[in-house]
Parts: structure tokens; C-alpha cells; sequence
């Protein structure tokens, strides 16, 4: 079944010219200057810029065909997603970044139905292992690797 609009087109769209007015508001005060002289203001309004074309294009493209309708959201990936930001915010600096890494892997897989846990605990351990070689060895940020 087919709608009379590509409301999925259409909402990205929506929101990509959303996003891209903030951005022109948040960075009203800040000076534009020139492409020879960039100012503060310069990049995110030019990025904003582009943002918002390609969201009056899909916008326009959404309701100018029609698309198929779009599926009721599923609470289970939402609340993974969220729990994985939430055990990575908790857990960054009181358990390390490792355990930090694990545990968030761990929590967003739990969002989907495909998930392998073999594949899921292998992809933990190296995201976790490449965290801390690059945020705590490479860039030497003082974010605890550990929690000892």
C-alpha cells in the first residue's frame, strides 16, 4: 500500500531545515567574515546552509511523490539505545573507558533481534580495546582506562 505522500522523505527534510535554522540562530552573534577571512560564525552557517537545501529537497521530493507508509516505532532498539548511552555516561568515569565501551556495546545490541552474542562480545572487546589505545595512549586524554 502506497500513501499519497513520501512522508519519510518529507519528516527528513523537516528536519534537516529544523536543524539547520538552530544552527542559523545559535550562531547569530558570532561574525561570518569572508571565505578569505573565515569567522567564527563562517563554517557551521555554511554547513547550515548546505543542511538546509538538502532538506527543502527532500522536503520538496517527499510531497511531490507519493512512498510507502512509514512503520509504528519499536520501543525495544529506542530504550537500547538510550540504556547504552546512559551505562556509558554512568560508567565512563567511575568504571573506566574499557568497561565504559563494553558495557555499551552489550546494552544497544540487546535493541535488536539479529544480534549474535559471540559477534556482539568479539565487536565489545576490540571497540573497547581500540578506545583505550586511542582516547587514553594515543591522545593521552585523562579519562581512566580501568576502574584500579
Amino acid at each position: 500500500m502506497t500513501t499519497r505522500f513520501d512522508l519519510q522523505d518529507a519528516l527528513f527534510g523537516a528536519f534537516l531545515v529544523v536543524v539547520a535554522a538552530l544552527v542559523f540562530y545559535a550562531t547569530r552573534t558570532l561574525s561570518f567574515g569572508s571565505p578569505a577571512d573565515m569567522g567564527p560564525g563562517f563554517m557551521p552557517r555554511v554547513l547550515a546552509g548546505i543542511a538546509m537545501a538538502f532538506g527543502l529537497f527532500f522536503a520538496a521530493r517527499g510531497f511531490s511523490r507519493g512512498g510507502e507508509p512509514i512503520e509504528r516505532p519499536r520501543l525495544r532498539p529506542f530504550v537500547a539505545v538510550l540504556g547504552a548511552i546512559a551505562a556509558f555516561a554512568l560508567l565512563g568515569v567511575t568504571a573506566g573507558l574499557a568497561v565504559a565501551a563494553i558495557a555499551t556495546v552489550l546494552v544497544a545490541a540487546a535493541g535488536s533481534d539479529e544480534t549474535r552474542p559471540v559477534e556482539v562480545v568479539l565487536f565489545a572487546i576490540a571497540l573497547a580495546a581500540a578506545s583505550v589505545l586511542l582516547f587514553v595512549k594515543a591522545l593521552a586524554l585523562p579519562i581512566p582506562a580501568w576502574p584500579w
